[in-house]
């Protein structure tokens, strides 16, 4: 009896952990999809609510035409000062100056014609101790720095960071690696791997 026992809680035990096995697994696979398809979702759902229309889908479809109508006109010649004057007057204001200048050269840094995140290096902050990050500044001298640079240190699962001023020879290029690489290992806390 005493055996057929413990063969009985040895099947139960290894069931059990099975089952646990099988949920962390299914968790971890369906989590990650999970949230990525909410975001987009919200997403969407935001974007597609800026213009009440009665049809979903129709609001994001006339936001992404009325983004690239902006830009197209943006891109004109004639156009150009009407832009130049309006931002001139957003720039003017003072609680609204510091609001769009970060907003826009935040966008500037990733999809704009000087992106500032695609220079990975990685800085030596001690013997023992190297930090990875992004030059956003080659030349400091407007500071009375001209032997630092300045580089953005993203924080781990979120999306903020830190800028300090590094010496230039404590700062190290990464060579083929892809920024997004970098910046997803940074934000995944390391967890991502560098491919």
């Amino acid at each position: 009896m005493s055996n057929n026992q413990d063969f009985h809680f040895t099947t139960m035990a290894f069931t059990y952990k099975r089952i646990i096995s099988y949920f962390l697994r299914g968790l971890l696979f369906i989590t990650p999809v999970a949230v990525t398809l909410y975001i987009i979702f919200q997403t969407i759902l935001f974007l597609d609510n800026l213009i009440p229309v009665p049809l979903p889908g129709i609001g994001i479809l006339m936001v992404l035409a009325l983004i690239t109508f902006v830009g197209y006109l943006a891109s004109l010649f004639f156009a150009q000062p009407i832009f130049d004057w309006f931002e001139r007057g957003l720039i003017k204001i003072p609680l609204v100056n510091l609001i769009y200048t970060s907003i826009k050269d935040l966008m500037g840094a990733f999809v704009g014609d000087k992106k500032k995140f695609s220079s990975p290096v990685k800085v030596q902050l001690s013997d023992t101790l190297i930090r990875l990050g992004f030059i956003t500044q080659e030349d400091m001298s407007i500071v009375g720095e001209p032997d630092m640079v300045s580089v953005y240190f993203p924080h781990s699962y979120n999306v903020s960071g830190n800028v300090f001023l590094v010496p230039k020879d404590k700062v190290t290029p990464l060579i083929g690696v892809k920024s997004s690489d970098v910046m997803k290992f940074m934000v995944s806390g390391g967890v991502s791997p560098l491919i």
